[in-house]
């Protein structure tokens, strides 16, 4: 761990949170020194804990899980039996302890366990929770269950996604947890600086449903404008041909597009064919599109005999956009990416060495870290009940024979 002071150095988190959508608020605020508590137990763990592979070895297991160890690196780890009275009463402990609660359970759980809002202010009135779940904690389909690609088809992404005759795609992973997370973060940080000005609490009520839908803005300012529906249209877009990926030596893809007449006709020139720009199939941005069949052919051809990463290098060096389409090992690789250390590689005690994920963004006078590999399940019982919280071991070992650590 860094010894520069850390932004968040001081701040208490607990989360009763699972998957992605509050285990990623909380890894946020833990990379800039937060001391994030992860609430779980032996009988109902997190869920990318045994549901969701890559682990180790291809061997489930729930200290093997990779998906968890991305979203929980830096935290420390806890089991509580929620519906155990001595179990309660450490979780209404950590509350008390805490400035900030996660959650992402379905709407009411927590009311349900004495845990939401109204009782965490009487424990805690400067408390800050935040509730992040499918649809927000009201309205209509507030209780509906679900998973990220369920509400990515919702929030209308899927429709926008894919051919003009086949059906709508669905995104890979939980893509619209992450949007909510992020938007869940800054959310929290704002109530954060008012808790420290004024020592007012808040409860953030955050839609997943609903954050998604800032990553569609321009489709649905066309239809409010227009009521024109926006299409499914494979990769073209309506200001820019050639707009696509494009297949090069070796199984390698290239992303490439053309936003003007003058940078299709140094494309032209890039392609050996200079005459192309000015073939009246081409020389317009509405030509093009018109016979984006037979310019997709052409620039196929010239692609099939180029390395992927080189051909983006020459278009770049033209002032045209285009970039290799990289696999997951090239990510592992990606020279800007290890400039700046967004893999920081940690010793998880299972599984031995992991490439950790560290952030799209890191501040300068208090840059944060990676401290540690996402914890084992459990692992920090003691530490946490017993060094902050306060319990001696002898209150330790009777709330251990109570059941409340299971």
């Amino acid at each position: 761990m860094s010894a520069i002071s850390t932004a968040l150095s001081g701040v208490k988190v607990v989360e009763f949170g699972a998957y992605a959508a509050g285990p990623h608020i909380g890894k946020m605020l833990a990379s800039f020194g937060a001391k994030v508590i992860h609430v779980e137990s032996r009988s109902r763990p997190d869920g990318f804990r045994a549901e969701y592979p890559p682990f180790k070895d291809g061997r489930p297991g729930l200290d093997r899980g990779g998906c968890f160890a991305m979203f929980n690196d830096s935290k420390r780890a806890v089991t509580l039996d929620l519906k155990n009275d001595a179990g309660l009463e450490m979780a209404r402990r950590l509350i008390a302890w805490s400035d900030i609660v996660v959650e992402n359970m379905r709407p009411e759980v927590m009311t349900r366990l004495g845990l939401g809002y109204e009782a965490a202010r009487k424990l805690n009135p400067g408390v800050v929770m935040i509730s992040s779940c499918n649809m927000g904690q009201s309205g209509p389909r507030a209780h509906t269950p679900g998973f990220g690609s369920q509400l990515s088809a919702l929030a209308g992404f899927c429709g926008l996604t894919g051919s003009p005759d086949g059906p709508p795609q669905l995104l890979y992973g939980p893509y619209i947890d992450f949007i909510a997370s992020s938007l869940g973060a800054s959310a929290v940080l704002a109530a954060l600086d008012r808790q420290r000005r004024c020592g007012r609490g808040a409860w953030i009520d955050l839609s997943q449903y609903e954050s998604g839908l800032v990553f569609i803005a321009s489709a649905l300012h066309e239809y409010h404008s227009t009521q024109a529906t926006a299409q499914r249209a494979n990769n073209r877009d309506p200001r820019a041909a050639p707009h696509d990926a494009f297949p090069c030596r070796g199984g390698r893809w290239l992303a490439l597009s053309c936003w003007s007449d003058r940078e299709f006709e140094q494309f032209s020139e890039i392609l050996g064919r200079p005459g192309l720009a000015k073939d009246p199939r081409f020389a317009s941005l509405e030509a093009r599109m018109s016979h984006e069949a037979e310019l997709s052919e052409i620039v196929a051809q010239w692609s099939a005999d180029q390395e992927a990463p080189e051909a983006a290098a020459l278009l770049q060096s033209a002032g045209l956009r285009a970039y290799a389409v990289n696999t997951m090992a090239d990510l592992f690789a990606d020279p800007q990416l290890l400039h700046r250390r967004v893999w920081r590689r940690r010793r998880h005690g299972v599984m031995g060495d992991l490439a950790c994920y560290f952030s799209a963004f890191d501040l300068s006078d208090t840059p944060g870290d990676v401290t540690g590999a996402a914890p084992l399940l459990g692992a920090d019982n003691a530490y946490v009940f017993c060094e902050l919280l306060g319990l001696s071991a002898e209150q330790y070992d009777h709330y251990q024979r109570l059941g409340a650590f299971e």
